[in-house]
């Protein structure tokens, strides 16, 4: 028997493992949590992530991963340890190759860290890749045409913007302006405008629930539970669309300022591809209610969202794996 590739979508909020022949196997939050009086791993992923701002003084839910990089090296590699013996892919004789994506300006040192943790956790060859290429080959673009073709992957930690011709980068940008940004910008707005406070899960849920980047598409509203910063009970309250698309107006912002400037370095050639094509969102934070009508509005090009946006780095890590002895020997770091 032998080892199976995989591929790793190590992601700041989720991890995706794509095995060989068997598709997507994995996809799990990116938590580990530990007990600090003895430093054990008590639970990884789905499990950890229940635990999140639940547990006793000694039990903590750490994400390792911040803004797209290794915030904690130790608990990513015990995190990956445990996601890939979970797989069972290791063969008796061999170990998997592994390719794993990163966010286009990790720094060298970064990548070693990356490379150390997969190898640590079982890994015979190590392969980087940067993740909105992977993204783009995942949505079903064509990145080794002579054409030029624009991806925006907005996940947790990070959104990358590239414009990718002849299956590499010719200009792209990365900014720490993502998920989890829009997670806490909800939870400071509720905060200042009803003095109340709610955890990391509300905001996530109040934001795919109701929450919208474009003025006037969408009016719902929400009841939603928290502590009343001034008595310190439990206090209901309801929110609206509305007061969601204030809260994100600056984040977003940002992630449309990154798309411009990426589109004013794009050789004008491409530009004229991408006008015909498209842009193509991926990334969790492509399921942001109004954020393709927001972008269209703003680059003046189509905006489409990838058909399993959340799945599109998974999925091009696979087809990399199919063809991984074919791709240049360019390994990162």
């Amino acid at each position: 028997m032998f080892a199976r590739d995989i591929g790793i979508d190590l992601g700041t909020a989720n991890v995706l493992i794509h095995v060989k022949g068997r598709g997507i196997v994995l996809n799990e939050p990116s938590v580990v949590a530990i007990d600090r009086n003895n430093n054990k791993v008590l639970a990884v992923g789905e499990e950890a992530r229940r635990m999140v701002g639940r547990t006793p003084g000694n039990i903590v839910a750490i994400r390792p991963l911040k803004d797209g990089v290794i915030a904690d090296f130790d608990v990513t590699e015990a995190m990956l340890k445990h996601f890939i013996n979970k797989l069972n892919v290791k063969g008796f004789l061999s170990k998997p190759r592994i390719l794993i994506c990163c966010p286009t300006n990790v720094t060298s040192v970064e990548q070693k860290a990356i490379r150390e943790a997969a190898e640590k956790s079982g890994g015979k060859k190590i392969y980087l890749e940067e993740e909105p290429k992977v993204a783009a080959i995942g949505a079903g673009m064509d990145i080794f045409q002579p054409s030029g073709n624009m991806v925006v992957d907005i996940g947790g930690g990070t959104t990358d913007v590239a414009v990718l011709s002849m299956g590499d980068i010719v200009t792209s940008s990365s900014i720490k302006m993502a998920g989890d940004t829009f997670d806490n910008e909800i939870l400071q707005y509720i905060k200042r405008e009803y003095k109340l406070l709610i955890g990391e899960r509300t905001s996530e849920n109040i934001k795919t629930t109701i929450g919208t980047v474009f003025p006037g598409s969408r009016s719902e509203e929400m009841e939603i539970r928290g502590r009343d910063m001034v008595s310190g009970l439990p206090r209901t309250i309801t929110v609206r669309s509305e007061e969601i698309e204030q809260a994100l107006r600056e984040p977003v912002s940002i992630i449309v300022q990154a798309a411009k400037s990426v589109l004013e370095r794009t050789p004008p050639e491409l530009s004229a591809d991408i006008i015909d094509r498209g842009v193509i969102l991926t990334g969790g934070g492509a399921l942001l209610h109004g954020i393709d009508t927001l972008l269209a509005e703003e680059l003046k090009v189509p905006v489409l969202i990838a058909e399993n946006p959340m799945d599109c780095v998974a999925i091009g890590t696979g087809m990399m794996l199919d063809n991984i002895d074919k791709l240049p020997k360019r390994r990162l770091g």
